[in-house]
């Protein structure tokens, strides 16, 4: 596979922001005569916007270096290519890793859950599922579902330098078949966490509730819910900024459940079942 760094593409609405301010910024560099206070202004704007993530970055807990280690290797691979051979059935890219303040969040609700049984509906190349495993007691198991086999194969190979990787195990195919065989099972869960197609996040939302796959006191973790701000922005929305807003939606007028959503990189949602 190629060595080349992907170019990661801003795919959050802060990172968005970011982009758009900066973008800004130059443009008026070429402007004369332009107000003082509208330039102070301005640049003290971007200075607010380029500097929180880093900031936030620099005082968060740092991550593993099995974390790290998983980041270089999913942006170093070339999943371009891997989709165009065939050897990936979904159009995979670097910028679905979760990352550092994503990932310590979701470590600090393993803990604040005390969960030992976490469900993952979605995989990708390992980064969310490595980090809840590293918050696992050593009894805790993670089960993750991922569709692409080329996806949970790396997953597996970057879990097998961690001294966590027997907390993990991996069911390749579709979520719903796999969700069905754990309902048939009377498996439940204390974290359930779905990152997967955002068109099914619903059914797999109201899946985990009608079969109890959720224990009394868990925690339903639902991420990509501001997906580029497209579902409030409504610019240039896209089939995955519909499906979530459709999905927020029905979130918010569901009687069986309290919600709250957080503005950590791309949105997260935590959902308790009443």
């Amino acid at each position: 596979m190629s060595n080349q760094k992907n170019s990661v593409r801003p795919v959050t609405p802060w990172d968005i922001l970011v982009q758009k301010l900066t973008s800004l910024s130059k443009q008026v560099e070429s402007v004369a005569d332009l107000d003082a206070t509208f330039l102070e202004t301005l640049s003290e704007s971007l200075a607010l916007a380029q500097g929180m993530n880093s900031y936030i970055g620099s005082i968060t807990t740092q991550e593993s270096g099995d974390l790290l280690n998983l980041t270089e290797r999913t942006q170093t691979e070339d999943w371009q290519k891997l989709f165009q051979d065939g050897d990936t059935t979904l159009g995979l890219e670097p910028e679905m890793v979760s990352g550092h303040i994503e990932g310590q969040f979701l470590k600090m609700l393993v803990h604040a859950t005390q969960a030992k049984a976490i469900l993952e509906i979605g995989l990708f190349t390992g980064y969310s599922a490595l980090a809840m495993a590293e918050a696992l007691p050593a009894d805790g198991q993670l089960l993750a579902c991922e569709i692409d086999q080329y996806a949970a194969d790396f997953a597996r190979r970057c879990f097998q330098a961690s001294a966590h990787n027997s907390k993990i195990s991996i069911e390749v195919g579709p979520a719903k078949d796999s969700l069905l065989t754990l309902a048939n099972q009377g498996r439940q869960f204390e974290l359930i966490f779905i990152d997967a197609d955002k068109a099914g996040y619903i059914a797999y939302l109201d899946f985990v509730i009608s079969n109890d796959l959720l224990t009394q006191s868990g925690l339903i973790v639902i991420d990509n819910t501001l997906m580029q701000g497209e579902p409030y922005t409504r610019k240039n929305i896209g089939a995955n900024g519909e499906a979530i807003d459709k999905f927020n939606q029905f979130v918010a007028s569901d009687p069986r459940v309290e919600q709250v959503v957080l503005p950590i990189r791309d949105g997260i949602t935590l959902i308790r079942i009443l």
